[in-house]
Order: C-alpha cells, then structure tokens, then sequence
C-alpha cells in the first residue's frame, strides 16, 4: 500500500493534512464565538434583580450614549409592587452608573397591602463589576433623589437572564446587539414607556353574537437579516470638553477676595448634569441639576488675568438641550446667566480682573 499505486501514499498525506486543518479551523471558529459572546455580554443593558434599602428590586437598564433609561419595579410579589421610570447616566471612565426614580408610573396591590416599599424616589449610585464566569454586579449606596445628604441604604444587584415583569423595555433588552440600540427607537419605546397605566373603567354586558370566520392564511416565514452593530466607545468628559464648540454668553469683571457661583436647573428638573472646566483644569463634574443651589467658591488670587469658565454636557437630560441658571456674586453684584449646553455646543463665561477690555456685561 506504501509502495506503489501511482501516488497513494502522497494522497493519504495530503488527507490527513486536510483533516488537521479542518480541526483547527473549527477551533478558531469555537474561539471567535465565546469571544463575541463574553464581548456582548459584559455590558450594562439589561435586567437587574437584587436589594436596594433592602427592599426587593427588579430594574430594566437601557443604555444610550452616555445616558440610561428605564424602569424599576420595587416589589414584595409579582403582584405586589411599584414602578417607576428611571433616568440617569454611565460614566465609562470610572466604570460607574448612576441613575433615579424619575416619573412614577404604576401601584399594583395583591391581598397584602404594599406598605412603604417604593413609596420614596431614590438616587443610586453602584459600581459596574465584572468578577468573571459571566457574573456582572451593580453595587453601591442609595440616598433620596431630593436630599442626597440622607442615605437610604446599600445598593446590591446582579445581572439577570429572566424578568418577573414584562414590559416595553424587553424588546429593547432582547434586540440590543442586533439593531435594538437604535436611539430612535430606544426613544419610541421610553414615550410609551412613561404613560403612566390606565384606570379601566367596568363595561357594561352586552350579548355577543358569534361570527363564523375563516381561517386566516399562514404567513410565510421570512428568516430575518441580523445585523452587528457595534457600540461606540464614549467620549472621556475632557474629550467633550476639547471637541465642542466654546459659545461666549457673557463677561464678568472681578473685584473682591472670592466669586461665588450657584447653578440649579433653568426650567424642568429633568436630570440634566454638567461638568465645570475653569481655563482648560476640570474643577466640578458630575453636578446633578435641580431647583436647589450648587454652589462654587473661587478665590481671585487663584484667578489669571482673563478667565474661561466653560459648562460641559455630560447629558441632555429627557428635555433637550442642558440648560442651567447661573448666578454669580462678585464684589458685590449680582450678575446671572441661562447657560445652554448641547452635544456639539458648550456655553462659556468670561472673568477679567479689572475690566480691562471696558465690556459693560449685562447685570441683574
């Protein structure tokens, strides 16, 4: 068999090689998959279980862009709960969500009355681990979305592949690789998302006389072209910073020891957050905009000359654009400002000591 034949033995080779070949192609095959898998999987979008306050939690999260939404379900059974649409943000540099209770929605009571549970609007704050094997981790503290200062809690949730309440959100969460993270329609499903549930009203019995009908032609199976999209890596807050447009709104000239800054939101609180550059340094970041003050001291010492203070989106909130109100105490004037801040645009304050460029700002 190994010595004639006109060129078996050069055959046999040549199959075997083939076969070798073959082999480690499938392992290549094996490989790339677990890989794409462990790459989808490792990402925040998805459904959550676990405690918040030590209160049993269900939450949906969406991510787009930089920014999440959602829905929450505080619950003690599937038929014993409350729920609530959530707003918040991802911030991918320190691997870190945070997001709240923005809009309540809806109260759903079995025989056992619900009590406190979800009854206080919450704002958390937890880390986005990893450990390996699959499992991913949401871990941090709670505190009330109005007074961050009162903590309410620990939060403590895992990633999960079931959900005990379906919703609008499963759609979005079940097609997110394959097309679903389209902010289109991550828009489209969060308009009907925050309806809050109707009241059904009882209807009055009516006789039904049943109608005959034919069966309905079976629908021709069409196998759907799935499509990989891959996720954009988001911009770093300094990037932001670099790659926008500096809009000047005013200048303020400086006198006195200090400056003094309050920053609450223009209109609607509606989860709007900012980053504060002064001369190109970062001083504040994520300022969470609502109806009460956050307040920055500057000593004028510290100041050059002419100075940028520049507002960063890190957000557009659920109304866009971000908007803020600004009112700066300097050598006792009051000047104020409405700042607007969009992804391709960010709103700039100019300080000079002395007035030395002679601009008379508008002052309130």
């Amino acid at each position: 068999m190994w010595q004639n034949n006109g060129g078996y033995c050069t055959f046999q080779a040549k199959f075997h090689t083939l076969k070798k070949l073959l082999f480690l192609l499938s392992l290549a095959v094996v490989f790339i998959f677990f890989i794409t898998i462990e790459t989808n999987a490792q990402m925040i979008t998805g459904v959550w279980h676990g405690r918040i306050n030590r209160q049993k939690i269900e939450i949906k999260i969406v991510q787009k862009g930089d920014s999440l939404v959602g829905t929450s379900y505080y619950y003690q059974s599937p038929g014993n709960y409350r729920r609530y649409s959530i707003r918040g943000y991802f911030d991918g540099i320190n691997n870190e969500a945070v997001w709240w209770d923005d809009q309540f929605l809806e109260e759903k009571t079995g025989r056992m009355n619900i009590g406190s549970t979800g009854k206080d609007e919450l704002i958390s704050r937890a880390d986005f681990n990893c450990p390996g094997g699959g499992i991913m981790k949401l871990d941090g503290n709670a505190a009330l979305k109005e007074n961050e200062d009162k903590s309410k809690g620990e939060v403590h949730l895992d990633k999960a592949n079931n959900t005990a309440f379906n919703d609008e959100w499963d759609f979005v969460i079940e097609n997110y690789t394959v097309g679903a993270n389209d902010p289109f329609v991550i828009d489209s499903v969060n308009m009907i998302a925050r309806q809050p549930a109707p009241v059904l009203q009882p209807q009055p019995e009516r006789t039904v006389i049943p109608v005959r009908e034919e069966p309905a032609p079976k629908p021709i199976a069409v196998a759907e072209e799935k499509r990989t999209i891959t996720p954009l890596k988001p911009l770093t807050i300094e990037e932001k910073f670099t790659q926008r447009q500096k809009v000047p709104i005013m200048e303020i000239p400086v006198s006195g020891d200090s400056i003094e800054l309050n920053f609450y939101d223009n209109a609607e609180i509606d989860g709007d957050s900012i980053t504060l550059f002064l001369n190109e340094k970062l001083i504040f970041q994520h300022i969470y905009l609502t109806d009460k003050a956050f307040t920055v001291k500057i000593p004028v010492s510290d100041l050059q000359q002419t100075n940028e203070l520049v507002m960063v989106a890190e957000n557009l909130g659920s109304i866009p654009p971000n908007t803020s109100f600004m009112v700066a105490n300097v050598g006792g004037k009051r000047y104020e400002a409405r700042l607007v801040s969009t992804e391709g645009s960010s709103a700039m304050i100019k300080f000079v000591k002395n007035d030395i460029t002679g601009t008379s700002p508008e002052k309130k």
